[in-house]
């Protein structure tokens, strides 16, 4: 290399340095141990064993020539409103049975305005007609 190669590189490492400071252009290896080298294999384990459960989960299985992730097959469709008993009708109902356990007709009357009490377990007593 010639001596004017490196004056370039010297100039260009310490305008590096200057706008985005010294770690900029140090070594990786500098600040490297063996501590540092567990920790990041550690993390890596992890990382690798997340991935490969989420994997899992996106599996595909055939169900009468539709495919389908065992996540959607495991879940528990909710069928009736807990609070009224009533079957859900439209979308509304089913976005209230997710986020709400009841349905839009009970979350209007009983939820509206009061999501903290909802929220922390209260349930209306309904009244059983008993013939």
């Amino acid at each position: 290399m010639k001596d004017k190669d490196l004056n370039q590189i010297a100039a260009v490492e310490k305008a590096i340095a200057e706008k985005f400071g010294h770690e900029a252009i140090a070594n990786p290896n500098a600040n490297w141990d063996e501590n540092k080298e567990q920790e990041y294999i550690t993390q890596a384990r992890e990382l690798y064993l997340k991935s490969f459960q989420n994997e899992g989960w996106q599996d595909k299985i055939d169900v009468n020539g539709i495919k389908v992730t065992k996540k959607l097959l495991n879940r528990e469709s909710s069928r009736t409103c807990p609070v009224c008993g009533t079957f859900p009708k439209r979308s509304m109902d089913d976005v209230c049975l997710l986020k709400f356990d009841c349905c839009n007709t009970c979350y209007t009357q009983y939820v509206e305005g009061r999501e903290d009490r909802w929220l922390k377990g209260w349930r209306p007593q309904i009244k059983e007609d008993t013939k």
